[in-house]
């Protein structure tokens, strides 16, 4: 292998570390199978190092004045709006998306930056005065020690973003181990990070797969982790963290789905679908990649084709591209199978988005914009998340009819409804029984002074990534009662109850 591709580095106790592994994985340009990089899987005295140096860290982290804190992700947020080129170039050389959501990707990341800055607001705890004669009670939400994060190859800006800041701000220290798949921007956030004034040993970035995984599970030094990827994996971690006795969040898989209604504004209303299932080549957790079409609405099928045929599929960093390549040629196998099988289970290939012709780019993964209608729930297209630029159309006569679709797939991480009756919105945001709900808004993600909500399936444990519940998740509430005694005072008789008068 040539020596003129870097490698990528570790990092631990605040140095950039060249790793001593012998497994090493390329990190490929998914428009063009150039290697961009080498990431090494780290050995097991590294992975003891980096969790070691956030022990230790957090010793005197624990104690920086919360101010203190706050000012440090107040530099942090500004290198990052300084450095945002830079870092949509790398993001979408590594992953394929276009520069437009590579941008998009790291802001949606750094708001949540922008929100740790605020901790002095967030972390605050309760006092009630006189519970008792000169009885105070108050509450202390201190953080736990060393906490871990693992994130997928579809957001390595936005998701790593949503982790280690937020259990920085309250307190924590970090070991992250980003995608194995694109790693190159998460260590440039990382190295911004120092930049900003974080600590060594505070945040710390190894590398590696499932035996990384597993020893971020069972390490005993690591009291919290938090997960964002595939179901299977996701469902692995949480059930051998929980059992290492640790706090766990796991934002797992998804089937979203889009109700369009008779009266909903049909131009927007394409436009909407076509962007929230195609965008990102339909690899984003919050992809709508069902609509369901309700009554008259079902006469739409022809426009969404249209629609979907205008989008431009190409390499992320050619202007005018709506439709990047897919990650990896496996990520290209899979969905192209689940296409293949979706026909042999009878659906009706509406639009095929297979060996689209893209100029300059032929090793490219490449999947153009795919419908297929007539979908039923017992499809592998339906029942399966495809990950790519696929969307199924489905039929039903009624909104509950579409309400009811949607509330018996396994998963609830997002839905919307495309209607101009306030009746009809309300009605859907009462009976739905998913996470994440947006009304005339394709793909509902909550802004950071909210918290990401999925539910079911496609969730596992109880407070989500980022807003107030993560605070509540990085931290332990301390109670204290207190009274204080004057000089003067005189004991009293000895009070054998557990009752304070």
């Amino acid at each position: 292998m040539s020596t003129s591709i870097p490698n990528v580095k570790l990092l631990i106790g605040g140095e950039l570390v060249e790793s001593r592994t012998t497994q090493w994985r390329d990190v490929i340009n998914p428009a063009t199978q150039e290697v961009l990089a080498r990431v090494p899987f780290a050995t097991p005295e590294e992975i003891e190092a980096a969790v070691s140096s956030a022990k230790q860290a957090f010793k005197t982290w624990r104690k920086m004045p919360i101010g203190a804190r706050s000012r440090i992700f107040l530099k942090y947020q500004q290198l990052i709006r300084e450095n945002m080129k830079e870092l949509a170039a790398i993001l979408t050389a590594e992953q394929g998306k276009t520069l437009a959501d590579a941008e998009g990707d790291v802001f949606r990341g750094l708001e949540v930056v922008e929100h740790a800055a605020g901790i002095g607001n967030l972390q605050l705890g309760e006092l009630a005065n006189n519970v008792a004669s000169g009885v105070d009670t108050y509450t202390l939400m201190q953080p736990l020690g060393v906490c871990a994060g693992i994130t997928p190859f579809n957001f390595p800006a936005m998701i790593p973003l949503w982790m280690f800041p937020m259990a920085i701000a309250t307190g924590n220290t970090f070991v992250l181990k980003p995608s194995e798949q694109d790693p190159m921007v998460t260590m440039r956030l990382a190295e911004l990070a120092l930049q900003a004034g974080v600590p060594a040993g505070v945040l710390n970035v190894i590398h590696g797969g499932v035996d990384a995984v597993n020893a971020i599970c069972d390490h005993p030094d690591i009291k919290a982790v938090s997960f964002v990827g595939s179901t299977r994996v996701g469902t692995h971690v949480y059930n051998r963290a929980s059992q290492a006795g640790k706090r766990v969040q796991c934002m797992m898989g998804a089937k979203n789905h889009a109700i369009v209604m008779p009266d909903a504004h049909k131009e927007q209303t394409l436009n909407n679908l076509a962007g929230a299932a195609f965008g990102a080549a339909g690899q984003r957790c919050m992809a709508l990649s069902v609509a369901i079409l309700v009554g008259e609405a079902q006469q739409w099928l022809p426009d969404m084709v249209a629609k979907a045929q205008t989008l431009k599929v190409s390499a992320g960093v050619e202007p005018g591209t709506d439709v990047g390549p897919l990650v990896s040629c496996a990520a290209l196998d899979r969905v192209s199978s689940l296409i293949e099988r979706g026909v042999a289970e009878g659906a009706q290939l509406a639009l095929d988005g297979r060996n689209p012709s893209v100029s300059g780019y032929a090793d490219g993964n490449f999947v153009g914009p795919t419908i297929f209608s007539g979908v039923t729930p017992q499809m592998s297209i339906y029942k399966e998340e495809i990950f790519g630029p696929v969307l199924c159309v489905m039929h039903a006569a009624t909104l509950d009819e579409a309400i009811e679709m949607i509330n018996a797939n396994p998963n609830g991480n997002g839905t919307a409804i495309f209607t101009r009756s306030g009746a009809a919105a309300r009605h859907f945001q009462e009976e739905i029984d998913v996470g994440q709900v947006g009304i005339n808004v394709p793909i509902p993600v909550p802004v950071p002074m909210f918290s990401f909500t999925g539910s079911r399936a496609s969730k596992l444990g109880d407070l989500g990534p980022y807003g107030k519940q993560v605070v509540q998740f990085y931290t332990q509430t301390k109670t204290v009662t207190q009274r204080w005694f004057d000089e003067s005072d005189v004991g009293g008789a000895v009070n054998t109850t557990i009752t304070l008068k």
